[in-house]
């Protein structure tokens, strides 16, 4: 039978370097703009849609409503994971990155042209839900699908560094909207409340046109396009029901990894900025500004941990992470109740600019691993928006209804939270469902060389691959 060069040969894209260079530039710009969404999101959450969106509350009822649509829109992420992923592992990775990406950047617009509860009442904040929820079904897929094209694209001695380009993304988007919410919070209130805040949101169409045209560019997968000329000749699969039926073990091994990083991260850099304004009067200018230290800081230090996955296991790595958050749950909440600036903005650094990317950077090499290729953005997908869901969105509003119940507003019971999150990270790294070793004498694959002896990540194959 004849063969057909469009299906068959995979190398007739860009040259492997030019690939990689699209590849870097299209995850990292539409990771930084999935975080530029979800932090500004939280931000304003913390400091403003609870007063322009639920006005007829208290100030802490109000910010526990704008969580509460914050919440809504990790609920929404494992829907968006089970469905874009499943698309992506039948359809491919490039096609599904562009739809998340627009997805993603016109509900963040859009929330910038809302109208407040005082023009419109409850449909103001039923618009807002909705859109947040849009919002997060873009950005369930949005982490899993850059992710596995860094990581299928990479060298077996860079998946560590590579798989980190999405890490290093985040804290781009991080930076940029925290540098915005710092400007924003200087403003006179009643500015930042008519049409300040506006401003960041409606910028996200441009944003989007930007990033659009960087994700047209991105090529194909090697590992999806290996995958598909397999299946030419089997029955085809779906991917969400294999997954379910025959990678239960990588599963919960993601699962537990989101749950134990999502509750750290977000507790650090989106409940701190609410305690700080709400529990101890500091200007929520010295938070912001704190957060835009700290992602400055994880720019160095994501690459860093990225080699450190290459040169000592993404495993270890990960691991190391959660124990050092353990560590610095209870001095966290010591260092924010000073209410010194300075000191405000060191522990910010350290949990927001150290640990948490000491978590996140190994991730993209350790997520994708745990799948073989047929699965594996369903997997990720599935396994880190299901974990987001159920602590990402709820953890900062357990955080806030924990300091208020208090008559002292104690936050021990917050830094106990924290320390399970962290045991959890520690947990599925431990459990790591694809660190399995490859037989000795196993064939080398279009992916490259074995190297014996050598302690990274290409001793490490996906569950359901080793042999």
């Amino acid at each position: 039978m004849a063969k057909h060069p469009q299906t068959d040969a995979p190398d007739s894209g860009p040259p492997p370097a030019t690939a990689r260079r699209r590849v870097a530039t299209a995850t990292i710009v539409g990771s930084a703009l999935e975080w530029y969404d979800f932090y500004l999101y939280a931000s304003m959450a913390a400091l403003v849609f609870g007063k322009i969106f639920f006005p007829q509350t208290d100030d802490t009822a109000g910010t526990m409503a704008a969580f509460a649509t914050f919440a809504a829109g990790f609920l929404a992420r494992p829907l968006g994971g089970i469905l874009f992923g499943h698309l992506a592992d039948r359809i491919g990775r490039r096609n599904v990155l562009i739809i998340t990406f627009v997805l993603m950047g016109v509900s963040t617009g859009l929330i910038g042209l809302l109208p407040t509860y005082d023009s419109i009442g409850v449909a103001a904040p039923a618009a807002l839900v909705v859109l947040r929820i849009l919002q997060g079904l873009g950005s369930g897929a949005e982490y899993a699908s850059a992710a596995v094209v860094a990581y299928e694209h990479a060298d077996e001695n860079r998946r560590g560094r590579q798989g980190a380009w999405p890490a290093l993304g985040l804290n781009l988007g991080l930076l940029l909207s925290s540098l915005t919410v710092t400007v924003l919070t200087t403003m006179d209130e009643d500015v930042l409340l008519d049409w300040g805040w506006r401003v960041p949101f409606v910028a996200s169409f441009a944003l989007a046109g930007v990033g659009l045209w960087v994700r047209r560019r991105v090529p194909e997968s090697p590992d999806f396009q290996r995958d598909k000329k397999k299946e030419q000749d089997t029955a085809p699969r779906m991917p969400f029901v294999t997954l379910l039926r025959e990678q239960r073990r990588s599963l919960l091994v993601v699962l537990a990894v989101s749950l134990g990083y999502n509750a750290l991260s977000y507790i650090f850099k989106t409940f701190s900025l609410a305690y700080l304004s709400d529990f101890q009067d500091v200007s929520a200018s010295v938070g912001a500004f704190g957060v835009t230290l700290a992602s400055a800081t994880a720019i160095v230090s994501v690459p860093l941990f990225g080699w450190a996955s290459d040169r000592f296991g993404s495993r270890k790595v990960l691991a190391v992470g959660g124990v050092a958050s353990a560590l610095f749950a209870f001095p966290f909440f010591v260092l924010l109740d000073t209410r010194n600036s300075v000191v405000i903005w060191v522990c910010l650094i350290i949990a927001t600019g150290v640990l948490a990317p000491m978590m996140f950077a190994p991730q993209g090499a350790f997520l994708s691993r745990q799948f073989p290729a047929d699965v594996r953005v369903s997997g990720v997908g599935t396994g880190r928006e299901l974990g987001a869901a159920l602590s990402g969105g709820l953890a900062p509003l357990a955080a806030l209804a924990i300091v208020g119940a208090s008559a002292t507003n104690a936050t021990w019971g917050v830094s106990l939270i924290l320390v399970g999150a962290a045991v959890v990270v520690v947990l599925g790294a431990a459990f790591d469902g694809g660190a399995r070793p490859a037989p000795p004498a196993a064939p080398q694959d279009s992916d490259g060389h074995r190297t014996p002896g050598q302690a990274s990540e290409q001793d490490e194959v996906p569950a359901g691959q080793a042999r």
